[in-house]
């Protein structure tokens, strides 16, 4: 049976990048001795989730932090969706970047954050991501030997279009490190990613930072899996914890089949956007 065993990584974030990585560290040891196949850690998971502190913390792709995360993919002999973390390039640009390892700690995928999250909400949230990010311009699908599954970053999930690219190269599971807030935790997690499960008939899975009130950014939490039905399979609160599922692959062929909304697109009259090179 096509049924992969997935472990979503709720934990706090602190200013001291080596306890976040402990931290982490320490979930994954937990999750795999469930015998899981895949781990997804949140958004930011190294990092205080504040402007400012991205260019403090970014390291290159191989630094630190890359070595000791595809070396626990590696260990535990799992997928591990390493939520994201500040990178910086070799011009000095800085990314806000989710890196994927495979079984054997191999990269086998890398996904800069498309869309930069600038928003200002008249009594609630401001922020403005693109003082220190640069964005990504890449669709990120990789593959497993459950099938393929595609990668997007928090912001990333609000625009279907990029998840609908994502499944036109094969995707059946579609995951998103994010890290909603206080604002538009409350109104729009839960609907978003049952919405793209529903339009995609997919599993999607969302895996954000614990809630601290006295952080910089509060998170909204709740790290979730909705099925391609649409249904929310598991869900945490706000806390800092472990949430472990098993995904029926098998059950998306069975939705796309009795409701073959895939399928039934009209390519003749509409389009989807194609991704930049």
């Amino acid at each position: 049976m096509n049924k992969p065993k997935v472990a979503l990584i709720q934990m706090h974030v602190e200013e001291d990048k080596l306890r976040n990585m402990v931290k982490a560290s320490d979930f994954i040891r937990k999750a795999a001795e469930q015998n899981i196949d895949i781990a997804v850690l949140p958004e930011m998971f190294n990092c205080p989730y504040k402007t400012s502190n991205f260019p403090v913390y970014a390291e290159e792709e191989g630094g630190e932090c890359y070595g000791m995360l595809s070396e626990l993919a590696r260990k535990y002999q799992i997928y591990l969706i390493a939520g994201t973390m500040p990178e910086k390039d070799d011009k000095g640009r800085v990314f806000n970047t989710c890196y994927v390892f495979d079984r054997k700690g191999n990269k086998i995928g890398k996904h800069r954050k498309m869309h930069l999250f600038d928003i200002a909400v008249e009594g609630g949230q401001h922020f403005k991501e693109s003082e220190t990010l640069t964005a990504g311009n890449t669709v990120t699908v990789f593959e497993t030997e459950f099938g393929k599954m595609g990668v997007a970053v928090c912001y990333d999930f609000r625009f279907p279009e990029l998840s609908r690219l994502m499944v036109e190269e094969g995707a059946k599971v579609l995951i998103a490190p994010a890290a909603f807030n206080m604002t538009t935790g409350p109104a729009h997690w839960e609907v978003m990613f049952r919405s793209r499960a529903i339009d995609n008939q997919v599993y999607t899975i969302g895996t954000a930072p614990a809630r601290d009130v006295d952080s910089c950014y509060t998170s909204y939490g709740n790290s979730i899996i909705v099925s391609p039905w649409g249904e929310v399979v598991a869900r945490l609160d706000e806390k800092e914890g472990l949430l472990i599922e098993t995904l029926n692959l098998d059950y998306v062929e069975k939705v796309r089949r009795e409701l073959p909304l895939l399928a039934h697109r009209r390519k003749d009259i509409y389009k989807c956007g194609k991704k930049e090179e």
